[in-house]
Parts: structure tokens; C-alpha cells; sequence
């Protein structure tokens, strides 16, 4: 990913804790020599005091097949985005985009069944924690569990990340109060968030 030095996010925690709240993730790689893309949720998890994202694809999907023979992968995660007019400065200049955006390098592993179940319960139970409601792997049937013989679930082992925040953080304080101002008229949920993260940029 391209990334001026003024837009690089270098602060692990604050990575760590993007890739959590938008963990709905592209996963990419080459596959029967394409490119090839599948939209699914990804957990970022630590062990041996090294990270990785854990997630799972169905076995029908050819990307399934491709990682016995390719294991390098990208995983994309995306985050608020909105357009940024150039009316909105106090004087001539072209208009923009502000977004926030991670690229995470890895290499695949694929897991045991006894694993892809696991990682299942801990998927569930990162999305189920705010149900009213909650359910639970381990409370399913047998029958529906056989579900799980029909995915390919796997972990990541981080290589490399780069992380973007592209927020205006060129423009001065004036023109930068302006565009948050300008945003938070919006009925927008992405102008609203991204006018909450560059409050939050420079404080």
C-alpha cells in the first residue's frame, strides 16, 4: 500500500484495537493464477508472543484449494471513509477522500478439525457478546455441527502490516476544524466517524 510518511499509522495498539472494531476483513491471494478476494470476518489473535488472524472460507471456494500451494495471503480491513470537498477550505485546492485502512501480510496454515471448532466457539462468542441472547457453538446439535465439515478454517501468521490514516492531517488547524465541522452536519455514518477520528488525530 502506498502511504506518504505523513499518513502512516505506526502505533501498535491503536492497529491492534482497528483490526478488532473492523474485523469484517477481504482475504486475498493468487488463486488458479487470478487474483481472488473473499469478503469474511477475521480474528486477530496472539500466541507465542506472535499474532495472527484466524478465520475460515468454505471448502467449496477454489481459494480453499489454492492455499495447500500458496500460502502467502493479504487480508484488507477497512474503515470509516467519506468524501472532502475543497469548498470546505478557506482557499483553492483540489477536493479529496479521507479514510482509514489496514493491510495485514501473512502466510496460511490450515487447521484440524478440533481446531476449526475452536476457533468457531471463539468467533461466535467475540460476535454473540452484545446479544440479548447469546449463543453458543457448544450448544449446537451434532447435526448442525456437521455444518463445520463444509468450511476450510484457518490462521495467519503475521508477516507484516501497513497502516494508513489518511485524515487531513496536511491542512492547517483552521481549514482541519472546518472539514470536522462540516462532516458532523452529515446524516452520514462514515463523514460522522471520520470527523470523530480526526478529533481524535489531533487533539
Amino acid at each position: 500500500m502506498y502511504i506518504p510518511e505523513l499518513y502512516k499509522n505506526e502505533n501498535p495498539d491503536d492497529i491492534q484495537n482497528f483490526i478488532h472494531q473492523n474485523g469484517f476483513g477481504i482475504l486475498v491471494n493468487q488463486t488458479n493464477g487470478k487474483l481472488w478476494a473473499t469478503h469474511i470476518p477475521l480474528l486477530l489473535e496472539e500466541k507465542d508472543r506472535k499474532q495472527f488472524l484466524v478465520g475460515h472460507i468454505s471448502k467449496e471456494n477454489p481459494q480453499a484449494e489454492s492455499f495447500k500451494t500458496n500460502d502467502e495471503v493479504l487480508a484488507i480491513f477497512s474503515g470509516a471513509h467519506t468524501y472532502i470537498s475543497s469548498s470546505w477550505y478557506d482557499h483553492e485546492n483540489v477536493p479529496t477522500w479521507n479514510y482509514i485502512a489496514v493491510h495485514v501480510y501473512g502466510k496460511v496454515k490450515i487447521h484440524s478439525f478440533e481446531q476449526t471448532v475452536e476457533a468457531l466457539k471463539r468467533l461466535v462468542d467475540k460476535y454473540e457478546a452484545k446479544s440479548e441472547k447469546p449463543v453458543r457453538v457448544e450448544d449446537f446439535s451434532k447435526k448442525t455441527m456437521l455444518q463445520a465439515r463444509g468450511i476450510v478454517s484457518f490462521e495467519i501468521e503475521i508477516t507484516a502490516i501497513e497502516a494508513k490514516k489518511k485524515l487531513s492531517q496536511n491542512r492547517d488547524d483552521k481549514n482541519y476544524q472546518n472539514i470536522i465541522s462540516e462532516l458532523e452536519k452529515s446524516n452520514d455514518f462514515h463523514s460522522v466517524e471520520v470527523a470523530r477520528e480526526m478529533k481524535k488525530n489531533r487533539k
